[in-house]
């Protein structure tokens, strides 16, 4: 399994796409960015002619922004996670029950029309695949090889592919990096959020199964195993509530202001807090079922003093 780095516009800042050869055939992990510098990186270090599969993590921008670009130049395959196709499928829906959403939270729509405008400004949502096939209905990955894990968490469609003895983990486990899951509409339902926290306990279970995988992270070098990353980010998952408990009562809004005192502007950015600050209060709403995933896999104890702190603060 080959690491390709390219740099991106984005606040993560470097991003990985993998490379190897599966059964005779040229078999690519995400793409990298939609950029100039994104596509000299893919020329440069894959050769489309002999490329047969490209297999998407999540369909974030840095991760399958340069789907169209392979499709336009290649004979590849593209396969993408379920929810994501039907993110695609019904965008406007999904973009009108987010402002939904976030007017639960005492937003108004001038700051969803606001939203709206830096998603395109940031250029949060590229085009779609042109021609697109479905990861969880393909037969090719086992023909190939490769099995699958669904760990939704990052967002509600990450995949972790295993191939040999590597597992490429997109942005499920990363290095020293928290990103809280975006808040977002149940994509299988549309009815009512995605519930990301419980989403993530429960993806708990399976990424403990990557013990003894070499981790192909999405962002960072490398990540040195499984439990330190799960360690790390739940540690920050934990420190991050207990900033946020005296505070649990209010609107999230009113949380948003007390917390960047008017330093927060930018619709996208206030949108990336949002989603954080309603993972944190769905943890203090239900700490026992972070619990129960930790002890399952023999992680809780690692984190048991700063757990304990946030659960009894949660009922006070």
């Amino acid at each position: 399994m080959r690491q390709h780095t390219v740099q991106t516009p984005y606040m993560v800042g470097e991003v990985h796409f993998y490379s190897t050869e599966l059964d005779g055939g040229l078999v690519l992990f995400d793409t990298g960015p939609p950029t100039p510098e994104g596509e000299a990186c893919l020329l440069e270090n894959i050769d489309l002619k002999q490329l047969k599969y490209l297999f998407i993590t999540h369909c974030h921008v840095d991760h399958y922004g340069l789907a169209n670009f392979i499709l336009q130049n290649s004979d590849a395959e593209v396969f993408i996670p379920h929810r994501d196709a039907i993110k695609f499928q019904r965008h406007v829906e999904r973009m009108a029950r987010i402002g939904e959403l976030l007017g639960g939270y005492g937003f108004d729509s001038d700051f969803t029309v606001r939203l709206r405008e830096s998603f395109e400004r940031n250029k949060v949502f590229p085009a779609r695949p042109e021609r697109f096939r479905i990861v969880e209905e393909s037969p090719e990955l086992f023909s190939l090889g490769i099995s699958c894990l669904a760990c939704p968490g990052h967002s509600q469609s990450d995949i972790v592919y295993l191939v040999r003895d590597a597992a490429v983990t997109g942005d499920i486990l990363l290095r020293n990096i928290f990103q809280a899951p975006l808040l977002d509409i149940d994509l299988m339902s549309f009815e009512g959020r995605f519930r990301n926290y419980d989403a993530y306990c429960s993806s708990l279970l399976n990424l403990a199964q990557l013990r003894g995988y070499r981790i192909m992270p999405g962002h960072r070098q490398f990540v040195a195993n499984v439990d330190t990353a799960i360690h790390d980010y739940v540690k920050t998952l934990l420190e991050r509530a207990a900033q946020i408990l005296p505070l649990r009562h209010l609107p999230v809004n009113e949380i948003v202001k007390q917390l960047f005192k008017g330093r927060l502007t930018e619709p996208f950015f206030i949108y990336l807090k949002v989603s954080e600050i309603v993972f944190m209060l769905d943890l203090l709403e239900n700490p026992a079922l972070l619990k129960a995933s930790l002890e399952q896999i023999g992680l809780f104890n690692e984190v048991k003093a700063l757990y304990e702190t946030v659960a009894q603060g949660s009922t006070s």
